[in-house]
């Protein structure tokens, strides 16, 4: 499952995290933001390191053992169904609900709010909060993520300790509310049952479909976090952290081209 952290190790003032609802991205660093300071030691949830251990161990189970058993249509709707996922974050939860980059009626709203639960990388809200965070202080102690702290931190490090107007809209208050349930129906039950229609196993279904699908794209929504702050181009500015990493873009529907996002947060497209 992807680890609900309910507070960060280190956090923006109290007085930041209560316009995270507004002008988020348009605030201002404060002064002096980029100065080192000494930070707390991370507290680790055991929990979530657990977790993750275990899924990323069946998933290379699955990966070695069980694909090569599937029948093809389990395949194509596995791959199917990850590029459903990486929509709900891509379109979903970042350019749409962390970025305002677009508008969009309630049936497509509640399309990729779907695709976006699907995903399993925490409800729309939680998503949506960390990534302004993310954006207004970049590269600092105050980012969720900060890549400065080295790639396995940015990448997965930062689910693994505790951590620091959304709710206007239905869909990210009902999915918040059933959170829990929805998880369990579009992540894991529906693209497990569908392939028994063709003559799948069960478990193969849920090894391949479920799990392994599942924990692909988590790796790769956090190729943006780490590696798209590490490795790349900066031909829109040099000065920032973020670059363009074809490799993550390929994974990540598009969303690698970061130098140029970081630049243009609200822009919509994930394609320049």
């Amino acid at each position: 499952m992807a680890p609900k952290n309910p507070v960060m190790n280190v956090v923006a003032s109290a007085e930041d995290a209560g316009t995270l609802d507004t002008d988020l991205e348009n605030t201002p660093y404060p002064a002096g933001y980029q100065q080192e300071q000494k930070r707390p030691p991370p507290q680790i949830v055991w929990r979530n390191v657990m977790l993750m251990c275990l899924l990323h161990l069946v998933s290379v189970y699955a990966l070695l053992f069980t694909v090569w058993k599937c029948k093809m249509y389990t395949l194509v709707w596995t791959v199917f169904l990850y590029f459903l996922t990486g929509l709900g974050i891509t379109a979903g939860a970042h350019r749409l609900w962390a970025h305002r980059s677009y508008k969009a009626k309630l049936p497509l709203r509640t399309f990729l709010g779907m695709c976006q639960t699907m995903a399993f990388q925490n409800d729309i809200y939680d998503w949506a909060r960390d990534h302004r965070v993310h954006h207004k202080f970049s590269e600092t102690d105050a980012d969720p993520h900060n890549a400065l702290r080295g790639f396995f931190f940015a990448h997965v490090g930062w689910l693994l300790v505790k951590k620091h107007p959304l709710m206007e809209d239905p869909i990210v208050r009902i999915q918040r509310k059933f959170y829990l349930p929805f998880v369990l129906l579009f992540c894991f039950i529906i693209p497990s049952y569908v392939p028994t229609y063709w003559g799948e196993s069960a478990m193969n279904a849920y090894l391949v479909c479920g799990l392994l699908r599942y924990c692909l794209n988590l790796n790769a929504t956090w190729l943006v976090n780490s590696a798209a702050h590490m490795w790349g181009q900066h031909p829109y500015d040099y000065t920032i952290q973020p670059a363009e990493n074809p490799f993550v873009t390929t994974l990540a529907l598009g969303e690698g081209w970061h130098n140029y996002h970081h630049v243009f947060p609200f822009n919509n497209s994930k394609f320049v």
